[in-house]
């Protein structure tokens, strides 16, 4: 461990700490706190955005997936990067125009049931815990690698950090946390993948080429399937990540934080040119690293692959480059987690405890308490399960993450904006069986169970080969929503039009 990782790791810190003290001064009221206030322009929010997406998974797992395993790995950023299209063109006006703080709101502005709510919530605390896990995997084997701490150690010190920002800066630090590391990153990936064409004499298809003997896998490296070998597989994974995005729920949250869906849409398009260019530079990073490190020393850092990047920053670049992309990884996984927290605390506070327990009547002051301490419980919550997930892929856990979000979230959001015969009972069966199925799946599926001792949590035999459920879990919560609707049979044609209106203008009755 150098002076240098040191000294960038505490700039770092020192950082987002003091954005976390100037946010504090701002966030008094519960709208501050899980939005910002609505004050965030559309390049601020659009670069909050990238940084909240662009986490732990694109980062290092991402690198890490393609380094190991090639085209197979390049499949996550062909997913995370067309799944903003979806959001832009399906989900984003619409939900700014009818939520307020929530995925939950956005539902309830058709259908005013406590249970709906409550469904909604459950499912966001549920992605939300997915998630985290990745990032506190990722933060673990980060600093586990750089300072020789023990795993638990590490995850802990993260987790710890993650709840400071969201407990006193809420939403406003959150996001300004978010912006500077997806600078940072930015910066950090443009110079790794000019370093990395450098080496190649700035020859895209002479890297290609080579890339074919040097590597154990031969010429197979450019070619699918050396991780999923089954085109149903494949394909349930790219449904996932290609549709996940518009479901889950720290995505959503952002939404809320501008002023318009105007403001809202020229964010998205700024987190898409940040996000696109990002991931067709993960290309280098993954190349680079099977190139310049080696297959055996990714794997003895992390059997995973999750360190692959700053790995190859310290090839190529020496210790301080090194140094610097670990610090910025590092604040892409506080940045993220606070984010996740923030949402998981929400679905809590505003949702279960403001809207349900205490039916629309508590104070600002009872809701933030309620929020901050909804924020240590979803925090203590990931870090034991974090505990448990270490040999896992980050990439592959978030993409988890994705699946349900796709088959719990998403079938409820486009009915519940686009279908007229959309009712309560199916916005409850929807999303329940969109969130059962794709949890008992992924648990009989071949990452908890695995013959190979070591390989999966549990030693045995997975009851399906699907490595990632998307392909059966997506159509049953659009099925259960359809389902749902059809048997109750209860319409409110006038409800539905209110929504469209609200929903396609932005327009509200008692704002007018």
């Amino acid at each position: 461990m150098s002076g240098t990782v040191i000294t960038l790791f505490l700039i770092i810190v020192a950082l987002t700490l003091v954005i976390t003290y100037y946010a504090a001064k701002k966030t008094k009221t519960a709208n501050e706190f899980y939005t910002a206030g609505g004050g965030l322009n559309g390049w601020q929010n659009g670069f909050a955005i990238a940084g909240d997406y662009l986490s732990a998974a694109s980062f290092l797992g991402i690198a890490g997936m393609i380094a190991l395993n090639g085209f197979d790995g390049f499949f996550y950023s062909i997913g995370f990067l067309i799944a903003y299209l979806v959001v832009l063109f399906i989900v984003a006006e619409p939900l700014r125009n009818l939520g307020k703080y929530t995925l939950a709101d956005m539902i309830n502005s058709r259908f005013d049931a406590k249970k709906v709510r409550a469904v909604a919530a459950l499912s966001t605390i549920t992605i939300v815990i997915f998630y985290m896990i990745a990032q506190l995997v990722g933060a673990g084997a980060l600093i586990q690698l750089l300072f020789g701490l023990d795993y638990w150690v590490a995850v802990l010190i993260v987790g710890v950090m993650m709840t400071i920002y969201v407990l006193f800066g809420g939403m406003t630090a959150t996001s300004w946390v978010q912006i500077v590391k997806a600078i940072l990153l930015m910066i950090g990936t443009i110079v790794i993948s000019f370093l990395v064409l450098y080496k190649f004499n700035f020859n895209i298809a002479n890297m290609f080429h080579q890339m074919k003997t040097i590597t154990p896998l031969g010429s197979d490296y450019l070619n699918p399937g050396v991780k999923y070998k089954m085109p149903l597989d494949t394909l349930s994974l790219m449904l996932a990540l290609v549709l996940g995005t518009a479901g889950l729920p720290h995505i959503l949250m952002r939404f809320f934080t501008v002023k318009n869906a105007k403001i809202a849409r020229s964010s998205v398009i700024t987190a898409t040119w940040v996000i696109g260019i990002f991931y067709v530079l993960t290309i280098f990073l993954g190349f680079g690293a099977a190139a310049f490190v080696g297959f055996d020393k990714i794997k003895e850092a992390n059997a995973a692959g999750n360190m692959a990047a700053p790995l190859l920053a310290g090839a190529l670049g020496g210790d301080f480059l090194m140094s610097f992309v670990s610090a910025v990884a590092f604040a892409t996984i506080l940045a993220v987690v606070a984010g996740l927290v923030l949402s998981g605390a929400s679905a809590f506070a505003h949702d279960i405890y403001a809207q349900i327990i205490k039916k629309g009547e508590v104070t600002e002051k009872q809701q933030m308490k309620a929020a901050r301490y909804a924020s240590v419980g979803v925090a203590v919550l990931s870090i034991l399960l974090a505990l448990f997930a270490q040999k896992m892929n980050v990439a592959f856990l978030v993409s988890l993450a994705f699946c349900v979000a796709a088959s719990a979230n998403l079938p409820v959001i486009i009915f519940t904006i686009y279908w007229k015969k959309f009712n309560t009972a199916g916005a409850i069966t929807g999303m329940l069986s969109g969130l059962l199925s794709s949890l008992i799946l992924v648990i009989i599926s071949p990452n908890v169970f695995s013959p190979v001792e070591g390989a999966a949590i549990f030693t045995g035999e997975p009851l399906i080969t699907l490595t990632n459920p998307a392909i059966i879990s997506v159509p049953l919560g659009f099925i259960g929503a359809y389902i749902g609707s059809v048997i109750s049979n209860k319409q409110d044609v006038k409800r539905f039009a209110e929504v469209s209106v609200k929903a396609n203008t932005g327009y509200r009755e008692n704002e007018m």
